[in-house]
């Protein structure tokens, strides 16, 4: 494959790239290419953390990337997810967790079993010299950075925290450099955590990055769209100066159970929560049902989305991008009620595997402890 496809493949469907010349350079030099993901093991897996970042993994695998998904365990204990129970949340990992990014791989149209599991637990235990690593990058980051980077745990930036939360930004960076990886891969939100890792990397010296020639190198971190939740905004209309602001708020939730469609829910459930979808006649610049299609539907070339409806409504039409789409909604060709059913029918179509992975007794049984973790 040449280096323009793997650009390609690397950058498309992203909002930002740190940065695309370096990215080339890396491809170009014949580095071989390091990916990762990680996540916080916080509850049930919705279309953002499953679909959207599944998709970006598959176009990594494409591109003929080493993929590696980081069960941050350890993250989620600081962060007091599930309780702070470490042991539930290391089984949750392992258990549902894993099996359901697996399942999302799939509903994305990647092999679940060329991409490889690393629980953060099994990373620190015994490694003196990853925690030699995170000392490192200490000395090389000053203490208001790690304040300013606790949005990356959800948390609000100047928000009192205690001292384990400041550890989390550092470990973060740290699992990117002890793990030899080149392109470290999130949601826009993870964005300041890479910017260290970007600013700490020409000075370290226990784990540097190298290129194929054994020189130092920045990690270049890509950047996956965040989907808007389905809730009505706390204001509307928006001020368009406040539009991007107003959607880093709005962004899907799993602790907003309406706002998000999980990846094992039923077509009935999905069918429900479109239905009530947020999406204003003739909107586009605010609208998470056009969101969501321009994401999750054409996010490659190759995508078409089916609309059905009545003769006197326009009859059956069948839209090949985004732009057609988008266009026919703002001139009021297509009503906002046949798009929230022609994305549900096919979400519906795309879960199916996850739907079918979760049939299992076991998984199911999986997903019902970790129901019971939530809810208390």
């Amino acid at each position: 494959m040449d280096t323009e496809r793997k650009l390609d493949l690397i950058t498309r469907n992203t909002e930002e790239v740190m940065t695309e010349e370096d990215l080339k350079m890396m491809i170009s030099s014949g580095t071989s290419l390091r990916h990762y993901i990680g996540f916080e093991i916080s509850g049930k897996i919705h279309l953002g953390s499953g679909l959207m970042s599944m998709s970006k993994v598959r176009d990594f695998m494409d591109a003929g990337a080493s993929c590696s998904i980081f069960l941050a365990d350890w993250h989620t204990w600081i962060n007091d997810k599930l309780g702070g129970d470490r042991e539930a949340i290391k089984r949750v990992a392992v258990g549902y967790f894993k099996e359901g990014l697996k399942a999302s791989l799939e509903c994305a149209g990647g092999d679940p079993e060329k991409i490889r599991f690393v629980l953060g637990t099994e990373l620190y235990h015994n490694n003196d010299e990853y925690w030699e690593t995170l000392v490192e990058i200490g000395k090389n980051t000053s203490l208001a950075r790690i304040q300013r980077s606790i949005t990356i745990m959800g948390r609000k930036e100047g928000e009192s925290v205690d001292f384990a939360r400041l550890l989390y930004p550092g470990m973060q960076v740290a699992d990117i450099f002890f793990q030899g990886i080149n392109l470290p891969h999130a949601g826009l939100d993870q964005r300041k955590a890479h910017v260290i890792a970007r600013e700490a990397a020409p000075r370290l010296k226990i784990r540097p990055l190298l290129d194929k020639k054994g020189n130092k190198i920045k990690p270049v971190a890509v950047h996956h769209h965040l989907l808007l939740g389905l809730q009505k905004p706390p204001m509307w209309p928006v001020p368009k100066e406040n539009i991007q602001e107003l959607w880093s708020s709005m962004k899907m939730s799993k602790s907003i159970p309406n706002s998000a469609v999980f990846i094992h829910d039923s077509p009935e459930e999905v069918k429900a929560k479109l239905n009530k979808a947020f999406c204003p006649e003739k909107e586009t610049e605010f609208n998470p049902v056009l969101d969501w299609a321009r994401h999750l539907v054409f996010g490659n070339e190759k995508a078409s989305l089916k609309v059905e409806r009545e003769g006197k409504f326009g009859g059956e039409i069948t839209y090949h991008g985004f732009d057609e789409l988008k266009s026919d909604f703002e001139k009021g060709r297509l009503h906002p009620m046949d798009l929230k059913n022609a994305m549900a029918e096919r979400l519906i179509a795309l879960l199916k595997p996850a739907r079918d992975h979760f049939d299992k007794p076991r998984n199911r049984q999986r997903l019902e402890e970790l129901d019971q973790l939530i809810t208390g």
